[in-house]
């Protein structure tokens, strides 16, 4: 039940719900009470599309979230420009969750289920205790992938586990529990370790039982790369959201490039080949983790933008973020094999195989050229209408001016004749 205070603020942001849904309509008075309690809030402009596509997901996000502490609401960026301002909005739809004076803005995928996560990781320490046998039960049926801290909270390893959970408190979840809880559930040889639990197992740090030797500069990098790579599933659904933290692993991203409608189907033919590269992911992971981060690819685009050219579906594709180059099999994919995707992988690692792309100049230029046409065809297929004023029109003005000088250069050269013909008839 919401206390007298709090009616009082709504009824002085003058909210309304939002189309009979949960969500709070926010004005510039949200600045004066963005620091009472929690707050999930979408900056949006009326006329951007990806904002209307983003409403509905919305409403699903105030609806799970409306018995909580949390507050859902949007504002109109276009009408309270004092808030846009504050929030230093420049682009929409932006995604920000208010926790008094501090801001965290969503990166993520624009999905019910991450948007909710995103949330109760951050409405929360960066920690969170677990003082119950049967809560890691719970926690292993809501969170594919969660990291665990196991003996008492002291000490350099628990200082840099806290420190990690920190900063990667956004994109995952962290929990800390005692021996006696963590023997029940996981197999614990060494105290104190850090463990991951990801796609019904679990995996200690690799350093865990030795850590005291190694320095504590070392073991931070280390601890943070494991954490960085860990995060994220054997082979995840890559998109234009998260590649850039995929990437972040500083590993070779292997993708499985297929196509799905608009209904998230995908044809026979391609769903038979990304289950072989999964299948082959997960059979091979102890080989190839330490160096490939595999996922699949449910837009074309996405890989086209990567690979600078039009790619077939199904593909595989392997991008070598570090350098910019890009590897692609040779075999025509609905022809590969485990036993050829295991020989392509294992020639990248060697050097061996064929390059595309780079940082070059060249190859800069045909990017930045590359993606200003795909950029410019995507535009014309979303809003052919929209598309043609934003060019055409300065086209058209520009054309006017062209055509002024070219005539008012005429103009002065056919009054120059007409003189010249003047003074040589005066003299006759």
């Amino acid at each position: 039940m919401y206390t007298l205070g709090k009616l009082l603020i709504a009824l002085f942001l003058c909210m309304t719900l939002v189309n009979s849904s949960r969500v709070l309509e926010l004005s510039d008075r949200f600045l004066d009470v963005r620091n009472e309690g929690q707050w999930f809030v979408m900056f949006y402009a009326p006329w951007c599309a990806h904002c209307k596509k983003l409403e509905p997901v919305w409403a699903l996000v105030a609806q799970a979230l409306y018995n909580t502490n949390i507050r859902v609401g949007r504002v109109d960026c276009t009408r309270f420009t004092a808030v846009a301002q504050h929030f230093k909005v420049n682009a929409y739809p932006t995604i920000i969750f208010v926790k008094g004076p501090y801001d965290y803005v969503y990166n993520g995928d624009r999905s019910k289920e991450e948007l909710i996560h995103f949330v109760n990781r951050m409405s929360g320490p960066p920690v969170q205790l677990v003082t119950r046998a049967d809560s890691i039960d719970i926690l292993k049926s809501n969170n594919p992938i969660f990291f665990t801290y196991v003996g008492k909270q002291s000490g350099l390893l628990w200082d840099v586990f806290y420190s990690a959970a920190e900063s990667y408190q956004a994109h995952g979840y962290f929990y800390a529990t005692s021996v006696e809880i963590a023997k029940r559930h996981f197999d614990v040889d060494t105290i104190p370790s850090a463990l991951v639990y990801k796609e019904r197992s679990h995996y200690y740090f690799p350093y865990s039982d030795n850590f005291e030797r190694i320095e504590p500069a070392h073991l931070n990098e280390t601890l943070f790369r494991w954490v960085n790579e860990e995060r994220f599933a054997t082979f995840p659904k890559v998109t234009r959201s998260n590649i850039h933290h995929l990437v972040q692993t500083q590993k070779y991203l292997v993708l499985a490039v297929v196509e799905e409608n608009k209904l998230s189907e995908i044809a026979a033919h391609e769903q038979e080949f990304r289950d072989m590269v999964e299948i082959f992911v997960h059979k091979n992971k102890h080989k190839y983790h330490g160096r490939f981060q595999f996922g699949w690819v449910g837009t074309p685009e996405l890989a086209r933008s990567i690979a600078m050219d039009s790619l077939p579906t199904p593909h595989l594709l392997v991008l070598n973020a570090s350098t910019n180059e890009h590897h692609i099999p040779e075999d025509d994919p609905l022809q590969l094999t485990p036993e050829a995707i295991e020989v392509f992988l294992d020639s990248i690692h060697n050097q061996t195989a064929p390059t595309f792309g780079g940082n070059s100049l060249p190859v800069r230029i045909y990017r930045a050229w590359f993606e200003a046409k795909t950029s410019l065809y995507e535009m014309w297929v979303g809003n052919p209408v929209l598309t043609t004023v934003l060019f055409g029109l300065p086209l058209g003005f520009l054309s006017l001016i062209m055509y002024s000088i070219c005539c008012a250069d005429i103009l002065d050269a056919e009054e120059e004749d007409e003189g010249a013909e003047q003074r040589h008839e005066k003299k006759e």
